[in-house]
């Protein structure tokens, strides 16, 4: 089973290895910087779990977690 974003750690870090799903939705994540090979940090949680913060290349961005989920990594 794949590892993805939402099952790290508070602070833990990741490599982006792959994103699934359909095209259209990879491009949108694409665009927000999430490529292959990113580092990745998770920095909160909301408290019902959704949304997630993360930081990446110097900034931070929140997304769902339907989203979170479809972001493979590797730590």
């Amino acid at each position: 089973m794949a590892l993805t974003l939402v099952d790290l750690r508070l602070g833990q870090t990741a490599i982006v290895e792959d994103l699934l799903g359909d095209s259209i939705e990879n491009q949108r994540l694409m665009h927000m910087g999430i490529v292959e090979g990113c580092e990745i940090k998770l920095v909160r949680k909301a408290p019902s779990g959704d949304p997630i913060e993360i930081s990446l290349m110097g900034y931070s961005l929140s997304l769902r977690q339907n989203d979170a989920r479809r972001i493979v990594v590797s730590s």
